[in-house]
């Protein structure tokens, strides 16, 4: 088997022509023969029993060619390409055979896209933003929030009625003009009063009730609604079964030692703002990672095949189908749950494809910019961690994967290393930090807003507040894509 000829005749596209010798031929000729000859009946042969030279004169010369061909083909094409250098990425095609019979051998010549020529406009110095990071106060007290929150007690109140904050366990029923609807009912619901969990009015009238009781709640669902619900008055039966309410520690240091790791609180506060200021920071630094590499994709230049695009699509396509197979669930149910079809996911897929191949084009052309080469101490620590994590002989590693895999593996993660060590940080835009200030001064403004003007009516009868945590609108709008998702 040999390289007869490899010639560029268009943009990323080489003319290969091929020789299999005829020993190797007629070899792989008469293997097809030894495989199929089981199953092949001959007038005056028992099955399996009749000579390759009578099932040839029976059924034509050829009669074991293509599988032959199958056999031979690709090792020839492999052999071939590397003898060429040829970075092939899709199959051949336009196949044209020239001769092919146990005389001669094969000769076949066929066309074949290869990876485009690279030019990198910029590699080194490429810019992009990095925004500052600190630690607040209100973060650190928020942090200390959530851990007494996760050491909170729930105990039972007996002795008198449900206020706000209170956990009411309820049995509720829901009824549009007499008639119970879907969804509409559960028992033992354990409800915090206040939490805007439930449409607007509804956990307001719970307030009040004390244990035993049963009462009604009438409410109007919102214009947002499903549709089947949407503005529609309803009642809801109501039996009040328990009152609970959240017992959070003290910010102590008894809390702090219960921890495990603190003597005091002034030695948990420090703890929580180092943690907080680690995690900002490698979300700033991943974010500035993002950005370079986004950055070296666009720097590209060349002529890619439209076949690597959808290559890498399939691939990405192929990955996550096999991901959710593994939690029991195929492709097209999850994607009906999504509401997607398979053509919009593969569009999306085929999008995200773009950046993906420009990007992998440009980490090849730093690493041959660079002269990136793995060395052989950096792969043998590099199989020792695989064995280790897997729990495997290093020799078992090295036969499930070749080490020029592992060294491409190796000299991408120095190549996309050395572009992130030469990139330059710089603040994000004013404008744009100015416009981050503002959606968040405008939140918490939003946040801090009371609905002094809102009513509830109780079970007393009385007008009271409405609970001012949630804007009812809000909360109806998030209840309505929660139910659509």
């Amino acid at each position: 088997m040999s390289l007869k000829a490899a010639n560029k005749t268009d943009t990323n596209t080489y003319t290969v022509e091929i020789t299999v010798d005829a020993e190797t031929f007629n070899k792989a000729v008469n293997d097809a023969y030894l495989k199929q000859r089981g199953s092949i009946n001959l007038p005056g042969f028992r099955k399996g029993k009749a000579p390759r030279s009578l099932i040839e004169k029976y059924y034509g010369s050829e009669v074991f060619y293509e599988d032959a061909l199958d056999a031979v083909f690709s090792p020839a094409v492999m052999a071939a390409y590397e003898e060429a250098g040829i970075d092939a990425v899709d199959s051949p095609y336009d196949f044209d055979i020239k001769y092919m019979n146990v005389t001669e051998g094969v000769d076949i010549e066929f066309k074949v896209t290869v990876k485009p020529e690279v030019t990198l406009k910029q590699y080194k110095g490429i810019s992009a933003e990095k925004a500052a990071v600190k630690v607040t106060k209100e973060e650190i007290s928020e942090e200390l929030d959530r851990m007494l929150e996760r050491s909170a007690r729930i105990v039972d109140v007996d002795d008198r009625a449900v206020k706000d904050g209170d956990i009411a366990v309820i049995d509720f029923e829901g009824f549009v003009d007499g008639v119970a609807f879907d969804g509409g009912k559960a028992e033992k619901y354990s409800l915090t009063i206040g939490s805007g969990s439930f449409i607007p009015g509804f956990e307001e009238q719970i307030i009040g009730h004390e244990i035993g009781e049963e009462f009604d709640v009438n409410v109007t669902f919102p214009e947002e609604y499903a549709p089947e619900l949407a503005s529609k008055a309803a009642v809801f039966k109501i039996k009040l079964h328990e009152i609970k309410v959240k017992e959070l520690p003290e910010l102590d240091d008894e809390f702090a030692k219960d921890l495990g790791e603190y003597e005091t609180v002034a030695e948990l506060k420090k703890g929580v703002e180092e943690d907080i200021l680690k995690r900002k920071t490698e979300d700033a630094d991943r974010a500035f990672e993002d950005a370079v590499l986004t950055a070296l994709a666009e720097n590209v230049e060349a002529e890619i095949p439209e076949c690597m695009f959808d290559a890498k699509a399939k691939e990405n396509v192929d990955s996550f189908a096999q991901r959710i197979a593994q939690q029991g669930i195929d492709l097209d149910t999850y994607l009906s749950y999504m509401g997607m079809t398979r053509e919009a996911f593969e569009a999306s897929a085929k999008e995200q494809s773009v950046n993906q191949v420009k990007l992998d084009l440009a980490v090849e052309a730093v690493i041959k910019l660079e002269g990136i080469k793995a060395s052989d101490e950096r792969i043998d620590e590099e199989y020792a961690k695989m064995a280790e994590m897997y729990q495997i002989d290093v020799e078992k590693i090295k036969e499930i994967i070749a080490s020029k895999t592992v060294a491409e593996q190796i000299e991408r993660e120095e190549a996309v290393k050395f572009v992130i060590d030469n990139a330059k940080a710089k603040k994000p835009a004013a404008k744009k930090a100015a416009k981050d200030k503002e959606e968040g001064e405008a939140e918490e403004k939003a946040e801090k807003k009371p609905a002094a003007k809102k009513t509830a009516k109780a079970a007393d009868g009385e007008a009271k507040p409405a609970a001012k945590k949630k804007a009812a609108p809000k909360k109806a709008a998030e209840k309505k894509e929660e139910a659509a998702e």
